[in-house]
């Protein structure tokens, strides 16, 4: 029997000792290897946060260099894998492709199964720039475009974008994607993460490990929250309503407003606050602050009347939807994010892994149950 009780979901259960990430959901704070992610929002970049969650420590410039060329030189997908690309069904969703796409990915690694810390690293750099590049590849091939080479002097950010696109990001474009990548890029022991680090302890493999993952953020109460907000504001758009009413008549059918809440936090969403920002000044680059000012509008009603603060979703939401990505991109995004975190949770735990296999609280029929023939039942 188990030793103590699991509340519903194990909310509040520490499952494991990281050193990756940090929470404070009374201050609402998000600090990755100590390091605030406000600070992070403002200085760093993709490449060097994700440098500090895989080695626990900031890169000096030369090794931030030099984790950024061995990323950028590993912008590469197998020609079997655009060809699987490309033969997918019709109807396959870029999630799902991508969840597929990254576990096919695994018979072109030269060293599979190993998971030794340098190989572990090493694939990590590979899916991390592959990740990437089969969701903005997908989705040019799907929309009947050609397939844009990677541009390796670009940043992560900017060379998604670029391949996304098939033009050059503007600066302002590519900080906001960048800034997005670093906030999104880890968040401790979420379902995908968790998900990853118990395939991991199995010693399976990275990218059998960030395919479970990928499935994991699949589900719709993982991923998908900002599918649902910018749903929303198009609706609302294109009813021509006003936003505050079309949220009070949704709450008055005991409907669900996405966005708003979270699990850890009991304050403002620390990553809300740039996304926030993200969204007004990409608005206002573009002299159209429409999706900004529905959601601001919405925002200040359903804190004032819910007592609910805004999470990483609401405004990520009006975010990438000013850098003219899809709607049904906004999940497989997240993952060319996270896979940062996930990499870095793998590693963590197979340099000192032991197998995880919590117990359940037993409530069936208590012991022993009689067992009754088949002729007397």
């Amino acid at each position: 029997m188990s030793t103590a009780v699991a509340s519903k979901g194990l909310e509040g259960i520490v499952a494991a000792n990281s050193g990756i990430c940090w929470i404070d959901g009374d201050a609402g704070v998000l600090a990755y290897r100590g390091i605030d992610i406000h600070d992070l929002a403002d200085s760093s970049t993709f490449e060097e946060t994700t440098y500090l969650l895989w080695h626990g420590k900031l890169p000096t410039a030369t090794e931030l260099e030099a984790f950024k060329k061995k990323l950028s030189d590993s912008r590469q997908l197998p020609a079997d894998i655009l060809k699987l690309l490309r033969e997918f069904p019709k109807t396959a969703t870029p999630m799902e492709v991508l969840r597929t796409a990254v576990s096919a990915l695994s018979f072109y690694d030269p060293n599979e199964k190993a998971v030794d810390h340098d190989s572990n690293v090493r694939k990590s750099f590979d899916l991390t720039a592959q990740i990437a590049m089969v969701v903005a590849t997908f989705d040019r091939i799907r929309k009947g475009k050609p397939v844009v080479e990677a541009d390796k002097s670009l940043s992560h950010a900017g060379n998604f974008l670029w391949m996304l696109t098939g033009e050059k990001p503007s600066e302002t474009a590519t900080r906001a994607f960048d800034v997005a990548l670093i906030l999104h890029a880890d968040h401790e022991l979420n379902a995908s993460t968790f998900a990853a680090r118990v395939i991991a302890a199995t010693l399976s493999d990275v990218h059998s490990s960030i395919t479970g993952a990928i499935g994991a953020l699949k589900g719709p109460l993982h991923g998908g929250a900002n599918e649902a907000v910018m749903r929303m504001l198009f609706a609302i758009d294109k009813e021509g309503a006003d936003p505050v009413d079309y949220v009070k008549n949704l709450l008055a059918q005991k409907k669900k407003i996405s966005g708003f809440g979270h699990r850890v936090y009991h304050t403002e969403d620390p990553r809300a606050t740039h996304l926030r920002k993200m969204s007004e000044d990409l608005g206002r680059s573009a002299n159209n602050t429409k999706w900004f000012d529905m959601s601001q509008k919405i925002e200040r009603y359903i804190k004032s009347e819910k007592k609910l603060n805004a999470n990483v979703d609401f405004y990520s939401a009006s975010t990438y939807t000013m850098l003219g990505i899809d709607l049904d991109l906004f999940t497989p995004i997240f993952a060319v994010s996270r896979v940062a975190g996930w990499a870095a949770h793998v590693i963590e735990q197979l340099d000192d892994n032991r197998l995880i296999r919590p117990r359940a609280e037993y409530i069936g029929p208590e012991y022993p149950e009689k067992y009754v023939p088949i002729s007397q039942r």
